[in-house]
């Protein structure tokens, strides 16, 4: 019984390390609190943004309008990791460099496909698989862009896999492409909750 009990401390052990070492170089985004760090993209939009819980909340209600939040800090090559919940039939957007969406939709009922399925390279490419959660239930995602080329896991699962994205994709801050960009959350469509942001720039 000790013996097992010493194998299942080191397996614990084990697991912790190798968690460590892949967070490694990852600085949040979102610090759990408030929106320090991040901007409303119009100063005078309705700010539909709360913070409770740890969770980075966008309410929109029928027939409003949010604005979208930009974070203060520009990026060139990086990985960011992060969380999302989405209720059924709500849309929501992560801009990486402020030009290219992974879309963010709640179509787990649906089964969607296609270029602004949820997970997709928004009007430029459909993920590989369809891996949604229902709504209600959290998803990650590890995305990297490194020059043109984006990789998109979701749910565990490689859905793109070094895409060349040379154009924005709609709705982007501005079509510089190959210039360091803002990360923005899409807050004029509809309701998601974000957590866990955190970024890892690469040289």
């Amino acid at each position: 019984m000790k013996k097992t009990l010493l194998t299942f401390a080191f397996i614990a052990a084990s697991f912790s390390l190798a968690t460590a070492a892949d967070e490694a170089g990852f600085k949040p985004l979102f610090n759990g609190k408030d929106t320090t760090g991040w901007h409303l993209r119009k100063a005078d939009g309705h700010n539909s943004w709360t913070v409770e819980g740890g969770v980075l909340k966008n309410t929109v209600k029928q027939g409003e309008h949010g604005v979208d939040l930009v974070t203060d800090v520009k990026f060139k090559d990086f990985t960011v990791r992060y969380e999302y919940m989405v209720p059924d039939d709500s849309n929501s957007g992560f801009y990486l460099r402020g030009r290219h969406e992974i879309q963010i939709l709640g179509d787990f009922s649906k089964g969607a496909t296609g270029l602004g399925c949820n997970g997709a390279i928004y009007n430029f490419k459909a993920p590989d698989k369809f891996v949604s959660k229902p709504g209600g239930d959290w998803q990650t995602v590890e995305a990297t862009m490194i020059g043109n080329k984006i990789t998109v896991v979701l749910n565990g699962v490689k859905i793109h896999d070094n895409v060349e994205c040379n154009k924005a994709t709609g709705s982007e801050l501005d079509n510089k492409v190959d210039q360091p960009g803002a990360i923005f959350l899409q807050g004029d469509h509809g309701t998601v909750w974000f957590r866990n942001m955190r970024i890892k720039e690469l040289k």
